[in-house]
């Protein structure tokens, strides 16, 4: 079979996580080509913030947000019932970024780079060599697979055979109005939590992630009223939904092919860690594959997810739990620096090795005595 192209690197998927590793891929020296079947802009129902350690990965492959671009927010907030507990970032700030936005600025930047971009093309197959693309090969030294979370090339390359998958739903609104806090707002309820990120001085994104497979965005404000009597009468955008699923992966990469992104298992949207996870993915693919051993990556891969679902099974569990959520609540508001150590641990500020078992006892006796 004649391939139509033959590539050092192919990336299968442009989304940000995609695109993340061709720009990686190309700093390391390395030819890349990418091909997705959508054209850009590529939307996506998601959070739209990025923690400290998101944007210090994302600053690696030359992208870097600002004012300008992005709305900055301080720390994180969350509220439950008449309980609110906050925390500032130890380091710097995070961003909130409408996603065709960023997706535009790592487009830029993977051209500047002369990565090879081919929009509205779909892979139909794996091969020996690459992948087939209208029934006809393109060959490969290197396969990245970064076609999502139903990735049919996961499933193509066998790789789907060890994944625990449980999943929750998320839909996602943008509202015209000027944000009302520095802070990523987490208001957690019995339906489940709404988001609301700052992406401009003049607009917010509202994500709804919910377990209820009926419930949707505009059922769901009765449920939190505060957000509710805030977002009257804004402007709104239409709805755009997704599974928010946690997928643990055995195996991220098999002889020549790897996966990122959420195609190489993901955590629940309530960490808000899915970006950052994967721009720093994107890193440690690019130098395992300069260096010639993908063995390099499956370690990585497995350490830049291992906190994260650690926190995502914490917050899960208050989101199943209303007496639990409750008293950690309480626990936090008795001692806030509690939560600002969590948020250090959380965005990778302070080791938890370094945290001291004294905040876990205090933890501990504020959630038996709440």
């Amino acid at each position: 079979m004649t391939a139509i192209f033959n590539t050092e690197v192919l990336v299968a998927g442009g989304g940000p996580a995609g695109l993340a590793a061709a720009i990686a891929a190309r700093q390391c020296g390395l030819e890349v080509t990418l091909v997705d079947c959508a054209r850009p802009p590529i939307d996506k129902a998601c959070g739209e913030g990025i923690m400290p350690d998101g944007l210090a990965a994302l600053a690696k492959i030359g992208v870097t947000l600002s004012a300008e671009n992005a709305c900055p927010f301080q720390g994180i907030r969350f509220i439950n019932e008449n309980c609110r507990i906050e925390a500032d970032f130890v380091h710097g700030y995070g961003y909130g970024i409408r996603r065709i936005r960023l997706h535009q600025l790592l487009i830029d930047r993977a051209a500047e780079l002369g990565v090879e971009m081919h929009w509205g093309v779909r892979v139909s197959g794996a091969t020996s060599n690459g992948v087939l693309i209208d029934g006809r090969e393109a060959a490969c030294k290197w396969l990245v697979c970064a076609d999502g979370q139903n990735s049919r090339l996961r499933s193509w390359l066998g790789m789907d055979t060890d994944s625990r998958v449980r999943q929750r739903f998320g839909f996602r609104r943008h509202f015209r109005v000027p944000p009302w806090a520095d802070y990523v707002e987490i208001h957690w309820s019995t339906c489940g939590q709404i988001y609301v990120t700052p992406v401009s001085d003049q607009e917010v994104c509202v994500a709804l992630i919910t377990r209820d497979p009926h419930l949707r965005f505009s059922d769901s404000l009765k449920f939190f009223p505060e957000i509710e009597e805030r977002l009257r009468g804004a402007a709104s955008t239409t709805d755009r939904g997704a599974v928010t699923p946690t997928r643990n992966l055995r195996s991220v990469c098999r002889e020549r092919s790897a996966l990122i992104g959420e195609a190489s298992g993901s955590v629940d949207a309530i960490t808000g860690d899915g970006l950052s996870m994967s721009f720093q993915q994107a890193a440690a693919l690019a130098e395992a594959m300069r260096d010639g051993d993908l063995r390099s990556y499956q370690k990585a891969h497995r350490r830049i997810a291992g906190l994260p679902r650690v926190m995502a099974g914490l917050m899960l569990t208050m989101d199943q739990n209303h007496r639990f959520r409750r008293r950690m609540f309480l626990a936090f508001a008795a001692e806030p620096n509690l939560f600002s150590k969590l948020l250090a641990i959380h965005t990778g500020a302070v080791s938890p090795l370094l945290v001291g078992p004294g905040h876990a006892v205090s933890l501990g006796w504020h959630l038996l005595t709440a």
